[in-house]
């Protein structure tokens, strides 16, 4: 391509590379070197005037040191009078810093963004941000790429039997992604969620109990008879009077062991009063469940709206980020001290708190999730018992766990093993577009019997030692990608045919 120019970063030469025979062009030169003090240097070898330059930089383990040589090559070029600067990012950096998760948070893709145009960029090129609307940070445009249609067509090239195939998200946050994907390939798709447990039976998880029963309840409409039913108890019947006239407080206290036990005035708390609220409330439920048997035929499938439970749901016990037999012993419940002496001030504290409203992120918002990284840390700690659940049938079927990038092993191997030990699927593959494979990442999931191939991209640099030593790992190649992105980006075509799903 005539007037145009494509620069390699020291983080991704190989992808550059293949990028640049794609297109048929030599790449541009530069020199790239560090003073002894560790600031980055960089020359520009060609000359860029009037030149339209593309900056092929992505993520890396120094990548803090890789965000300022691209910071630099793209002032030196526009110092150098290029016509325009596009940065190519295949891994966009800081890109899981999108929002502030604390009230002193900041948000550092944002600041990288504002860095980048300040630098001199005129466009930018990615694929797979970790939130799409990060587009909405920079002044220029971006051409936010998807590595979805590369990855249908390796599954239908490479997977046995991958129409009966069941695409999976590992935590509720996925589930776009997840869905995305299961409707290319016309699939079913599921969804792996982890709860953290609480302890055993205590004085104040029984207090909770018999409190939220104590609630008073919501009337219900009637859809047949446009009526309102009062399913709340009437304080006449259902609250007896004692002997001095008032009445008895609605309030059930409980033992250790769950069981009501006698009030400091001697009288008992499993009394008619007890019985007949029991009365009522089963009363309401049939109530409510009559309602739904009145209606007829015509009537249900005139619904716009399906709340039935799902056909297909799996518990499962998870200790440190591991499935575990129903029979092994819970670091929870060990942990937990169940023989509290009665009206004990601090059960009693951690009692009322539960009705308080738990503090979020941003003064109530719920937005600030935990990170991959975060989830990760719980998962392991020996202390804590989760409960996972898989919502979905795999059995004997194939799954596909996807997510943006893989980082950290626990959630996966968390979600692998589920969906065999507990949803008896045959084989497990885990994609993602970016192999970050932090730490000994990559090592604890080829050592995972669960887990049968490990499907990622060449946008982040994977180590030539790892990469050998990982024999169910499967790189994808993005450069026909990139390549015909930076064409079309050249002479002004349409980026539109780069995500349409072709057929093989």
């Amino acid at each position: 391509m005539r007037g145009t120019l494509i620069f390699a970063g020291s983080s991704c030469p190989e992808l550059t590379e293949k990028i640049c025979h794609g297109l048929g062009m030599p790449r541009a030169e530069a020199e790239l070197t560090q003073f002894s003090n560790g600031e980055t240097s960089v020359r520009i070898l060609t000359s860029v005037r009037e030149k339209d330059v593309f900056v092929v930089q992505s993520g890396s383990p120094k990548i803090n040191d890789t965000v300022m040589e691209l910071l630099i090559m793209i002032s030196a070029c526009k110092g150098g009078s290029a016509n325009k600067i596009t940065a190519v990012l295949p891994y966009f950096p800081y890109s899981r810093q999108s929002k502030k998760k604390s009230h002193r948070g900041a948000i550092t893709a944002r600041m990288l963004a504002n860095l980048l145009g300040v630098a001199g960029v005129k466009h930018v090129i990615t694929v797979d941000l970790h939130a799409s609307q990060m587009q909405g940070f920079f002044k220029c445009p971006v051409d936010n790429l998807h590595a979805e249609p590369l990855i249908a067509r390796w599954i239908r090239r490479n997977v046995p039997r991958w129409q009966e195939a069941v695409v999976v998200s590992k935590n509720a946050g996925g589930t776009k992604r997840v869905t995305s994907l299961a409707d290319a390939l016309k699939l079913n798709f599921g969804m792996v969620t982890t709860d953290k447990k609480r302890g055993g039976p205590s004085m104040a998880s029984s207090m909770i109990a018999y409190r939220l029963d104590a609630m008073e309840r919501q009337p219900v409409v009637d859809t047949v008879s446009h009526q309102v039913r009062n399913t709340s108890s009437e304080p006449e019947s259902a609250t007896p009077a004692t002997d001095s006239g008032r009445s008895e407080d609605p309030r059930t206290v409980a033992d250790a062991q769950g069981s009501p036990r006698l009030r400091a005035n001697g009288t008992h708390t499993n009394g008619a009063g007890t019985h007949k609220a029991m009365s009522v409330r089963s009363q309401t439920m049939l109530s409510q469940s009559s309602v739904i048997m009145e209606l007829d035929d015509d009537e249900a499938d005139g619904l716009e709206y399906n709340d039935q439970r799902a056909h297909e749901v799996t518990h499962g016990r998870l200790v440190q980020g591991h499935i575990v037999p129903d029979d092994f012993p819970s670091p929870a419940m060990s942990a937990a001290d169940t023989n509290v002496p009665d009206d004990d001030p601090m059960t009693m504290s951690h009692a009322s708190s539960f009705f308080a409203p738990q503090p979020h992120a941003l003064g109530g918002s719920g937005d600030a999730g935990a990170s991959s990284d975060e989830e990760d840390d719980i998962l392991k700690d020996p202390k804590i018992e989760h409960t996972i659940t898989l919502v979905g049938d795999v059995k004997d079927r194939a799954v596909f766990i996807v997510d943006d990038m893989i980082d950290k092993p626990g959630s996966w191997i968390a979600a692998a093993e589920t969906v065999v030990k507990r949803g008896r699927a045959s084989k497990v593959y885990c994609i993602a577009t970016h192999g970050v494979f932090g730490g000994d990442c990559l090592e604890q999931m080829q050592a995972c019997e669960c887990i049968d191939a490990i499907v990622v991209t060449n946008s982040y640099p994977i180590p030539e030692n790892k990469e050998r030593n990982a024999s169910k790992l499967v790189v994808l190649d993005l450069s026909f990608l990139l390549a015909e992105a930076i064409r079309r980006n050249h002479y002004g075509e349409s980026m539109s045919p780069l995500f349409q799903h072709l057929g093989d």
